[in-house]
């Protein structure tokens, strides 16, 4: 399983909450098997997201779709994101 990790700083945590919600179809279809959302303590507005996806090809797919960054404009996303493909090394 792949891991990408997001960080967004958006205007808005609902109305970019909101537009997460409803893209999950698109991104459950594209392979995508959970996420936990987390936000900065002290800046809520600065978003950090990690999801898992079925393989690498999938998730690199979505993340460089033009219709994920016409839904980040949609949701109020600020500036370019930071995105990580991770694989898991180990749990200890």
């Amino acid at each position: 399983m792949v891991h990408v990790l997001v960080k967004h700083k958006v205007k808005k945590k609902e109305k970019w909450k909101s537009v997460f919600d409803e893209h999950s179809d698109f991104r459950k279809t594209g392979g995508e098997k959970g996420a936990r959302l987390f936000r900065q303590v002290d800046k809520p507005n600065d978003i950090v997201i990690i999801i898992e996806w079925d393989t690498i090809e999938n998730a690199k797919k979505f993340y460089e779709s033009d219709d994920l960054k016409k839904v980040m404009k949609d949701a109020g996303v600020m500036m370019k994101p930071y995105i990580y493909f991770l694989e898991e090394v180990e749990t200890v």
